[in-house]
């Protein structure tokens, strides 16, 4: 039995990699106690977990994965099964947090499980970023924020370009650099 499944780790779940970790410290650093929060596609729960403990903030936490929900069941959030915002009322967000499945995947490949589910971006890495940028200003309060992780293999050019069509301004708000990519956070308002 492998460590990950002796801790009861789901194996069908997006564990916390450096990716969550930037964005929950770019989250931590911009929320506060009066915010209501929705982190779509929340993974273990590790981002809305911290946003929750850190800054006292309401967080729901929204996942299409089952199996992510269980796991990010706790005291600190509120689960629930939503694919990106659909589910959720008009106007009510002071913020939604998200890290997407950014990474460009060949179109011959099948999603046949839930971890590539949690990882695949289609061939250009926004297939999920695309409608995201297109539902999430329905749901966010006046003056609402998005917090955006994105990779440079996905084009964060394209991504802000996007954003700019929903009638978002962009600004990188923190970033990581790697060997194979830069993460970034983009604060979306």
């Amino acid at each position: 039995m492998d460590l990950a499944n002796q801790r009861g780790v789901e194996t069908d779940v997006y564990q916390p990699a450096e990716d969550s970790q930037l964005l929950a410290e770019a989250a931590c650093d911009r929320l506060d106690e009066r915010d209501l929060v929705l982190e779509v596609g929340t993974g273990s729960g590790y981002v809305a977990t911290r946003i929750a403990e850190e800054t006292g903030s309401r967080v729901i936490a929204s996942d299409v994965n089952p199996h992510a929900l269980e796991q990010a069941r706790g005291d600190a959030v509120e689960p629930v099964q939503a694919d990106l915002v659909s589910p959720f009322a008009n106007d009510v967000f002071d913020a939604v947090v998200f890290n997407p499945p950014y990474l460009p995947t060949e179109s011959e490949n099948e999603w046949d499980d839930w971890m590539e589910r949690a990882l695949s971006g289609g061939e250009d890495g926004r297939e999920v970023i695309d409608p995201f940028l297109d539902a999430v200003g329905r749901v966010l309060a006046p003056d609402g924020l998005v917090l955006l992780l994105v990779s440079s293999l996905t084009g964060v050019d394209e991504v802000v370009g996007r954003a700019g069509e929903n009638g978002f301004s962009a600004v990188a708000v923190a970033d990581e650099s790697f060997p194979f990519e830069t993460l970034t956070v983009l604060e979306l308002l």
